[in-house]
């Protein structure tokens, strides 16, 4: 593929509802480019995409770098890595249905980041599409924001093409070219186009005060001001123009690539992109591992430009890399580039250390590239291999699943000795299972998660531990008096022995043992918390007494100690954030009184959203970002972080310790 300058490029996300037809844009595109020679009909295909994919297409005198973002919730990581790297957008939204909720949440991305974009409403050919209605809930949802561009003309077998408003032409389908030509405005359309020509021109006056003068004083636009009005106003997203078409058939493919270069921002357009600065910067926004390329670093080029066989500096690592080939993606296949310029996307292949994120350049005291924010876990998930003896190269494999994927996280709970997955939800951890399958060859299963509980004391007391033991030679020796109580901190030892009772060379062993006794508690065998422990007294002989023997005999006072001063179960407990929409504030407070939870306090969330902070038991959230997508069909979201533990009383409390026993 040739170099273009940065006027000539192009950056779009491809954004939409899963099955709203995003890949058949692609496909789309590339045929009307003349990169193949069809359009496969995906529209019945079930498979959800899982990872973003990078499509180069020439057309005309441009370079289009389409970014194919995945519409699935789940894979919400993708989401801000493709978003990081564009500078305009492309909403496929699907004509048959009402709004979606991936139709709503990329409005909600795009104007959030201020990506400027347009909407293309698909499936316009079908006999249920219904283009006014889709209209009338965008109008009623995002204002006068809302421009119309096109009216479709006909509907089903009837279907002619669609006409264009901006320029007030009426258009008919050609069936040579696929697209439309330019007629007569037929005259029975004049009660579709006139309501909507009027919003479109609202939207015009919108974007500029002379305009808006012109508008109230009932003046005709020009049509170089309309085309201004537009511009300006999708480039500072004051606009989002409506376009139609069917990305099956073909329809209005050819407006698409003329919407992206006269509407959407070249990189010249975009401030933090400097084609005229000579350093080299680039910042790493997706990354993939391929059994045969090895690592693959997808890039953004922020100025400057680079050659193949170059060397960077990794600002964030404080190393030196080594560029060989310059790649793009052309129908699914590299293709390569001799260099990289400012503006642009590119591949780059084996990096040593180099991860997602990372920002490269040619000048070591270069400023990094903002971090790329990826959304915490919503669900956790505890995993095993299969094959006990596959624990280690599990571990290995999610540490490079981790540099395809930083929306996902693991640890291995030290409390409850599992491998726990934090992912965005139940089809997210498992494309993570069947990446270490198919990349790793391991495995693996999904276990009950086990909450964390904890164990302490409400009362105090004081015992003896004495530990005697005769075996003919030496034998042992230790007894420690220790006062047992509740303390707001993990564990305090103090010791106030006087006269000698205790050897102060025996007294570390006695902590020593205490501390090696929290491992454990009386009640269920879980790790005790928020002790105070006072050695005051003891005795000790002057042959069989040892450090063993203290210990041992510090053990034993633990455990009658626990049992004598009212020990209680403890609970971990989770603070949740939730975002959602008003209208589900009351399911969704009364799901959190069901789970023994509590809301903390409510306020305004950007405008449109309520921002809830509630907490609830740990056991009561394992399966939250599934309940919660479905009290709020998929439009609320979530964090949590543990904040504290809290004592697990009466039939729950007796449940868990009877399941410990069992």
């Amino acid at each position: 593929m040739r170099i273009y300058d940065s006027n000539n490029i192009r950056n779009v996300g491809i954004l939409g509802h899963s099955g709203s037809g995003k890949s058949n844009m692609v496909e789309g595109l590339e045929f009307t480019a003349g990169l193949t020679n069809r359009i496969v009909n995906n529209e019945n295909d079930t498979k959800i995409t899982n990872s973003l994919s990078l499509h180069a297409i020439e057309y005309q005198t441009s370079k289009f770098n389409f970014v194919d973002i995945p519409g699935y919730g789940d894979f919400f990581g993708e989401v801000e890595s493709g978003l990081a790297a564009v500078d305009g957008a492309i909403i496929i939204v699907d004509g048959t249905t009402d709004l979606t909720v991936g139709t709503e949440t990329a409005l909600e991305l795009t104007d959030s980041r201020n990506i400027p974009r347009f909407i293309f409403v698909n499936k316009i050919d079908n006999e249920k599409a219904d283009y006014e209605k889709i209209l009338s809930q965008l109008r009623e949802k995002y204002g006068k924001r809302i421009a119309p561009f096109h009216v479709p003309w006909g509907r089903g077998d009837e279907f002619r093409g669609h006409i264009n408003v901006v320029d007030m032409f009426a258009r008919e389908f050609d069936k040579n070219k696929n697209e439309c030509a330019t007629v007569d405005m037929p005259a029975d359309m004049d009660d579709e186009i006139n309501p909507i020509r009027e919003m479109l021109l609202e939207a015009v006056a919108e974007t500029d005060e002379e305009l808006m003068d012109k508008y109230f004083n009932g003046e005709e636009f020009t049509t170089a001001e309309i085309h201004r009005g537009l511009r300006q106003g999708v480039l500072d997203c004051s606009v989002i123009p409506v376009i139609c078409g069917s990305t099956l058939k073909n329809i209005g493919l050819h407006t698409t690539f003329d919407m992206v270069k006269d509407y959407l921002p070249a990189p010249i357009d975009i401030e933090k992109i400097q084609p005229e600065k000579n350093t080299f910067v680039c910042q790493i926004f997706k990354t993939t591992i391929d059994s045969f390329l090895g690592k693959v670093s997808y890039a953004k080029v922020y100025s400057g430009e680079i050659k193949q066989d170059s060397e960077v500096f990794n600002v964030n690592k404080k190393i030196k890399e080594k560029i060989g080939k310059i790649h793009t993606f052309v129908i699914n296949k590299m293709d390569e580039l001799q260099k990289a310029i400012a503006g642009d996307i590119v591949v780059f292949s084996k990096f040593n250390s180099t991860k997602t994120s990372d920002t490269l350049s040619t000048n070591e005291k270069e400023a990094s590239v903002k971090d790329i924010t990826f959304p915490k876990p919503q669900l956790f998930v505890a995993i095993e291999p299969l094959n006990k003896n596959d624990d280690e190269k599990m571990s290995s494999g999610l540490n490079r699943l981790m540099e395809e994927d930083p929306s996902f996280t693991w640890h291995r709970n030290l409390e409850t000795g599992q491998t726990v997955l934090g992912v965005q939800g139940e089809l997210h951890s498992a494309t993570v299972i069947e990446k270490l399958k198919a990349k790793f060859g391991i495995s693996i299963k999904t276990i009950e998660l086990k909450v964390p509980y904890r164990e302490t004391i409400k009362g105090t007391s004081e015992v003896q531990g004495k530990h005697k033991k005769q075996s003919g030679g030496h034998g042992q020796y230790g007894d420690v008096l220790i006062k047992f109580s509740h303390v707001d901190e993990d564990f305090v030892f103090e010791e106030t022995i006087t006269g000698g009772s205790v050897p102060k060379s025996y007294i570390p062993a006695v902590e020593k043992g205490l501390r090696e006794s929290l491992k454990e508690g009386v009640l269920a065998g879980y790790p005790v918390t928020n002790i105070k422990a006072v050695l005051y007294d003891g005795s000790y002989h002057d042959v069989d007494s040892s450090e063993l023997a203290f210990k041992i005999a510090a053990n034993l006072a633990f455990k009658k100690g626990m049992l004598a001063a009212k020990p209680i179960l403890l609970e971990p407990i989770m603070e949740l954030t939730i975002i959602i929409p008003e209208e589900y504030i009351g399911d969704v407070m009364g799901d959190i009184n069901k789970k023994r939870g509590r809301v903390m306090g409510m306020e305004a969330h950007k405008g449109t959203k309520q921002k809830i902070i509630a907490e609830a038991p740990m056991s009561e959230t394992f399966k939250y970002a599934n309940e919660l997508k479905a009290i709020t069909q998929g439009r609320g979201y979530f964090e949590m972080k543990l904040v504290r533990y809290e004592e697990l009383m009466g039939d729950l409390a007796q449940k868990v310790i009877d399941s410990r026993k069992k």
